[in-house]
C-alpha cells in the first residue's frame, strides 16, 4: 500500500533544513484544505493522509477523482503501508511520519535528504542552463555571496531578479532596477541564512510554461508532459488542462517545436546522470517564452503560426525537485478528459476565499 502525502510547505521546510519545522498559517491551511489532491494520481488501494477525512471525501467526490482510502494521522500506524509518495521529501516530513508510526526504513535517510536539499538549491538550475543553450534560447543565472557582487550585476544588467536559494512559489523573490533601495537588509538576511542569493537578468516574459518529469534514480529521466500555467508576481495562479497536442500547438505559435523537443531530450539525458543514485521521484522545470533583448521596450510580438514570432526560449527558470501543480494538472486532465479530446480545454486554479483554499476546474 502506497501512502500519499500532500505537503505544500515542503519548499519552506527545505529552506529551514531542520526536522523541527512549523509552517506558517497559509501553508498549514493549504495542507489542510487540499490534502486530498493525490486522489488524482493515486492507485486503487492506496491511502492518502488527510487531516479531516469527511472534508476530503466530499472534495474527492466533487472532483470525481479516484476513490482511495483516506486516513488521518491516528489511523496510519494500523495500515500496511510499504511505500511513501509525498509532494516532496524533507527532514520535517520524515520526522512527522516517524511520529505517526510509519516505519523508518520506508523513508530516505538524513544523508539522502541532505543530498535532495542540495540538489533543490537554485544553483542546480544555474549549472544546467549553459548546457541547454542553443539557437533560439537565452538565460543565465549567477550565485552571489556578497551584496557587492549583486550591485555589480545590477549595474551590468540594469534590471535584475533576486531569488533566495530555497523558497516557495512567489516568496523569496525580488524584482529590481539598477538601484538596490530597501533590499540591503533582505539580501543580508538571505545570504546569512542560506549562504548566497541567485541573481538573474530580468527577462520580458511572453508566456510561462514548464515540463514535468519523473526520475527513476537509476539514470533514467522520463518526460510526463507539458505544463501551461499562469503566475502573478512569481506566484502560481492556475493551469491549462489540455491534450499534449493542444499544448504543443499553443507553444508552437511562439517557438519552434523542434527546439522544444531538443530541450526535453537534453534535460532527460543531463539530469538522468545528475540524479542517478541521488533522487528518485517527480520533478518539474519551469520555462519561459521571452522577448529578445533587441526588441524595443513596449513593442509586443504577435504569435504567428509555425513559431515565427521571433521569441526566445528560456529553458530552465528553476527546477522543482518535487511534485508540482503541473503534475496535478496532468493527472486532473485525464479525469476531466478521459477520451483525450483535443477540443476540450479546462482551467485549473486554486482560490482562497472565506479562509479556505479550494481547487476549481472550469471549462474554457
Amino acid at each position: 500500500m502506497t501512502l500519499h502525502v500532500f505537503n505544500p510547505e515542503h519548499d519552506l521546510a527545505l529552506a529551514c533544513g531542520l526536522s523541527n519545522f512549523t509552517a506558517p498559517h497559509a501553508g498549514r491551511q493549504l495542507h489542510y484544505d487540499l490534502a486530498w489532491l493525490p486522489a488524482f494520481w493515486a492507485e486503487e488501494g492506496d491511502v492518502i493522509l488527510v487531516e479531516n477525512v469527511e472534508k476530503a471525501r466530499r472534495a474527492v467526490s466533487r472532483r470525481k477523482a479516484r476513490p482511495c482510502l483516506l486516513a488521518d494521522k491516528h489511523q496510519l500506524a494500523a495500515l500496511p503501508v510499504d511505500r511513501i509518495d509525498p509532494w516532496g521529501w524533507d527532514k520535517a516530513l520524515r520526522a512527522s511520519l516517524l511520529r505517526m508510526g510509519i516505519r523508518e526504513e520506508l523513508m530516505p535517510t538524513d544523508e539522502a535528504l541532505d543530498q535532495i536539499r542540495q540538489l533543490s538549491h537554485r544553483r542546480t538550475a544555474a549549472m544546467l542552463l549553459p548546457q541547454l543553450q542553443d539557437e533560439g534560447t537565452t538565460g543565465t543565472a549567477c550565485e552571489c555571496t556578497s551584496i557587492e557582487h549583486v550591485r555589480q550585476l545590477a549595474a551590468h544588467y540594469g534590471r535584475i531578479v533576486l531569488k533566495a536559494p530555497w523558497s516557495s512559489s512567489g516568496r523569496g523573490i525580488r524584482f529590481l532596477d539598477h538601484q538596490l533601495p530597501n533590499v540591503d537588509n533582505w539580501l543580508r538576511n538571505i545570504i546569512a541564512r542560506q549562504g548566497s542569493v541567485m541573481v538573474e537578468p530580468h527577462y520580458r516574459r511572453v508566456k510561462d510554461f514548464g515540463m514535468e518529469f519523473m526520475s527513476d534514480g537509476q539514470g533514467t529521466v522520463t518526460c510526463l508532459g507539458l505544463s501551461l500555467f499562469h503566475t502573478a508576481n512569481g506566484a502560481y495562479t492556475g493551469n491549462i488542462l489540455a491534450t499534449e497536442q493542444a499544448k504543443r500547438e499553443m507553444l508552437g505559435r511562439y517557438i519552434p517545436l523542434s527546439l522544444l523537443d531538443a530541450t526535453q531530450q537534453r534535460i532527460c539525458h543531463l539530469l538522468g546522470e545528475v540524479f542517478k543514485d541521488k533522487y528518485q521521484g517527480p520533478f518539474g522545470i519551469d520555462m519561459m517564452v521571452v522577448t529578445p533583448p533587441d526588441i524595443p521596450e513596449g513593442e509586443e510580438l504577435s504569435p504567428l503560426p509555425g513559431g515565427r514570432a521571433g521569441c526566445l526560449l528560456h529553458p530552465c527558470v528553476e527546477i522543482n525537485l518535487r511534485r508540482t501543480m503541473g503534475h496535478v494538472a496532468l493527472a486532473a486532465h485525464h479525469v476531466c478528459n478521459p477520451t483525450n479530446d483535443d477540443d476540450l480545454r479546462y482551467v485549473m486554479r486554486i482560490d482562497y476565499t472565506n479562509n479556505n483554499y479550494k481547487l476549481h476546474i472550469t471549462r474554457q
